[in-house]
């Protein structure tokens, strides 16, 4: 089955830099969210389908476990450990960052020791091996394309990264008032941050001098997310790649 993308980020508007990255991860979110519904409806068979209720339901769950995990929480554990240690705003900021980084690095670990996200992984890697393979020019078989990297520039998985160190720059601007403010404008500033940190993963994923290695230590973090695949799991994400470009 292929998707078309959506029409409305066709519109030049959203072809700004800056702004085109928030509108990417818009898309990919609505992509991704189907794909997931899809899924979910083909493990639990035709007569067992997620009603909207249950799946609006769902996205809503995440959205705050997302605020209170990866917001809330590094900012409220930054904010302890400055008081404590008399740190400055700036240092503050970056310890927020740090504790964010550290918290989203522990769950995506923890969560690769269960054998279906550890499946997932496996056809991370395969993703990877079948893009780097198909930008070589290579044979497009799994016997040829296991022999690539499942390690790629351009993976969501590094830029989630480089958005926690934009992050810490950005947040370090806004003013120091009340709680709800500061978890608010978390929120309305995560459009910007995500912005920024697309056009960094863009410029850096076509650079071969200093981008290619301000990006390293992000790649490292696809050691996790990525397993090696099978024969049949490159198989599956070739198939994939040829129904992309078919499309």
């Amino acid at each position: 089955e292929t998707w078309q993308p959506s029409t409305w980020i066709q519109a030049k508007f959203w072809k700004i830099p800056i702004i085109r990255g928030f509108a990417t991860m818009i898309e990919m979110m609505r992509v991704g969210l189907k794909a997931i519904s899809k899924s979910a409806d083909i493990s639990l068979g035709e007569e067992e389908n997620l009603s909207a209720l249950e799946t609006a339901g769902t996205i809503v769950f995440a959205l705050f476990a997302v605020v209170g995990l990866f917001i809330a929480l590094p900012m409220f554990a930054g904010e302890l450990v400055a008081k404590w240690c008399n740190l400055s705003a700036f240092a503050e900021h970056a310890l927020e960052g740090l504790f964010r980084g550290i918290i989203f690095v522990a769950y995506v670990a923890g969560i690769s020791f269960f054998k279906d996200i550890a499946r997932v992984f496996e056809y991370h890697g395969a993703e990877h091996k079948t893009i780097n393979a198909y930008e070589n020019g290579s044979e497009m078989t799994p016997e040829e394309v296991s022999k690539f990297s499942r390690i790629h520039r351009r993976c969501g998985t590094s830029f989630l990264i480089i958005v926690i160190v934009v992050s810490i720059v950005v947040f370090a601007l806004i003013p120091t008032t009340t709680i709800f403010w500061r978890i608010a404008s978390r929120v309305i500033l995560l459009p910007l941050v995500i912005g920024i940190s697309y056009e960094i993963i863009k410029g850096a994923s076509k650079s071969n001098g200093i981008g290619k290695w301000l990006v390293t230590p992000a790649l490292a973090l696809q050691f996790i997310t990525t397993k090696e695949p099978s024969n049949d799991q490159l198989e599956v994400a070739i198939s994939a790649l040829n129904k992309a470009l078919d499309a």
